[in-house]
């Protein structure tokens, strides 16, 4: 694992790595645990408060003294929308005690800085690291898997952090976007096939268009590719659109980690394939999404969180704008502590259907569940003259993978209208708008959701631009 070597960053990784090791081995006490976290909860905000132009006048009525782990309510929020008009006030610490620069991708706002100092890799990473060497245990053995990491842009946090956690578990890696203008489609599937890379790490969106790609320049998954995992993140992906994956790919998928650019990496995936929160890193706190009302650290609701690692970019009761479900982690039998969480969709996602609301991970569950050899999927929703709301699922279907399409399309309709409570009609397409390729740079909604009833909204606008340059024959 890469450390610090010297100053403050070493001897906050000394510290760290021993009560990490205490967590993961289940060795330290409530006690133990709560006392850490309680004076790294009293360090970020003496250090925000002093440190950050922002959080200095975010905080200045708060009696941070009288702050605990316990309760936070008296904490202000902290929004998308603040960081992205404070900028590098955020920061509360110099900028140069920074070791990486990155910032979010800047489609729909603009891109905030998000530095890292050599505390905040160490502590974030460490829990990647556990995650993927006990899922390689319970796949490969001893034997240290080849991986493909497929990260976005020059400026994103994924080919370090993952590039770095492949090197902590002994594993060969090859950074292979293949959006890049260098790279392409057809030269990532040449290495993925040369370099019988094993793991695959990529979006959702990329490994169902990384199949199309496949296919278009006659390449067959199982027979000329090695891959035995795909770990999908970035965007949502729920275990319908994952089952889809797997028979597509021939592989087992894991959601493998839960972050941003913003607040790290929050969640990690264990061999099960459940979500364990990094509670030695946050504080975590579900909130009622309209009102912000505290249901405290379990429950459903939008995730909060307080960061604990002091590092440059420290967020306190940060709105992620994620809606999850916490629980507690018994009946899992892995090696990850940490309670569990599910992620359900963005709070913007959200859609009012039938004088219903649902959350993207529903509509997606709906339109998936029982769908298998899928290259991807979009949602048409249109009303009618008599105010009725109604669907149309596109579905591309994979050639070979399918041996009733008629029977699939049928499916979806009748499972889909079932649970969402609107007549729907499904439609197989040869190909899917561009669109459906952008969701982890801009949002899902945009990417699958056509509404017909709304103006397209700014999000559906930066995406409909950024398809034209995207596809695997470009």
């Amino acid at each position: 694992m890469w450390l610090p070597t010297h100053g403050p960053a070493a001897e906050f990784a000394a510290r760290y790595l021993d009560v990490h090791r205490a967590f993961y081995d289940r060795t330290i006490t409530p006690e133990a645990l709560d006392g850490w976290r309680s004076r790294q909860l009293r360090t970020v905000l003496e250090q925000v408060g002093s440190g950050s132009p922002f959080y200095a006048r975010h905080l200045k009525d708060v009696d941070l003294a009288s702050v605990t782990p316990g309760d936070l309510t008296a904490l202000p929020f902290t929004t998308k929308t603040d960081l992205r008009r404070e900028m590098l006030d955020v920061l509360s610490r110099p900028l140069a005690d920074a070791v990486f620069f990155y910032e979010t991708t800047g489609t729909t706002g603009a891109a905030t800085p998000c530095p890292r100092d050599g505390r905040e890799v160490v502590a974030s990473n460490a829990h990647v690291t556990e995650s993927w060497a006990s899922i390689f245990r319970h796949h490969f053995g001893d034997h240290a898997p080849r991986i493909g990491l497929m990260g976005p842009t020059e400026v994103h946090s994924f080919g370090d952090t993952l590039g770095d956690v492949a090197r902590n578990t002994g594993s060969m890696n090859a950074k292979i976007w293949p959006y890049s203008p260098v790279i392409g489609f057809q030269k990532a599937l040449q290495l993925m096939r040369d370099l019988e890379l094993e793991v695959i790490c990529c979006t959702p969106g990329v490994a169902l268009t990384l199949a199309k790609a496949a296919e278009h320049f006659g390449y067959d998954l199982r027979r000329d590719f090695a891959v035995r995992l795909l770990f999908v993140t970035g965007e949502m992906c729920t275990p319908a659109l994952a089952r889809n994956l797997e028979a597509v790919w021939g592989a087992d998928v894991h959601n493998i980690l839960y972050g941003s650019q913003e607040a790290f990496v929050i969640a990690t995936s264990c061999r099960n394939k459940r979500m364990h929160l990094s509670q030695t890193n946050y504080l975590i706190e579900v909130v009622e999404p309209e009102s912000g009302r505290s249901h405290g650290a379990r429950g459903s609701g939008e995730l909060t969180v307080t960061m604990l690692v002091d590092g440059v970019k420290p967020l306190v009761r940060y709105r992620t704008g994620d809606v999850v479900a916490i629980e507690e982690p018994s009946g899992c039998d892995c090696e990850m502590p940490g309670d569990l969480v599910r992620i359900v969709g963005r709070t913007l996602d959200r859609l009012d259907l039938g004088g219903r609301r649902f959350t993207a991970g529903q509509i997606e569950t709906a339109v998936m569940t029982g769908v298998t050899g899928a290259a991807g999927y979009q949602v048409v929703i249109e009303r009618d003259a008599d105010g009725q709301d109604r669907l149309t699922v596109r579905l591309e279907l994979l050639k070979g993978l399918v041996d009733d399409p008629a029977g699939v399309a049928d499916g979806v309709c009748d499972r889909a209208a079932a649970d969402l409570g609107v007549p729907v009609r499904a439609e197989l397409s040869d190909g899917l708008d561009p669109i459906v390729s952008t969701g982890a740079f801009v949002s899902w909604k945009a990417a699958r959701i056509v509404d017909r009833r709304t103006e397209p909204d700014h999000e559906t606008k930066v995406a409909q631009k950024m398809a034209v340059n995207r596809g695997y024959t470009r």
